[in-house]
């Protein structure tokens, strides 16, 4: 079956940077829009960037300013460029995709999430 897979989470020092990728474990039909929520120790999940397959973009408030969302279609792959990392960016960041993996209907799936720590 059909599974999205992130990479790219780690430790990092405030200040620092992180590029995040994630794409299907295998080819799929197609994909219309992507994107990356995040979930941090008892909080709240919250939508940290969504991208379309046309690269329409949007972020959540905190997160315009400092992160990047991109894709490369023929990859069926997004990213997530993280600068200027802070201590609150600290939490399980999970992708998530609207796929099509027979042609019949579109359905959202969800990867097992990458940890991010923002720590000295």
């Amino acid at each position: 079956q059909v599974q999205l897979v992130e990479s790219g989470g780690g430790l990092v020092q405030p200040g620092g940077s992180l590029k995040l990728s994630c794409a299907p474990s295998e080819r799929v039909f197609s994909i219309n829009d992507m994107g990356w929520h995040r979930q941090a120790p008892g909080k709240q999940r919250e939508l940290v960037a969504t991208i379309t397959k046309s690269g329409s973009t949007t972020y959540g408030s905190s997160m315009k300013d400092r992160f990047t969302i991109s894709r490369d279609n023929a990859k069926n792959t997004i990213y997530l460029q993280m600068n200027n990392l802070k201590p609150d960016d600290t939490a399980v960041y999970s992708c998530y995709a609207d796929l099509n993996a027979s042609g019949y209907a579109y359905g959202d799936y969800w990867g097992q999430g990458t940890q991010v720590t923002v720590s000295s």
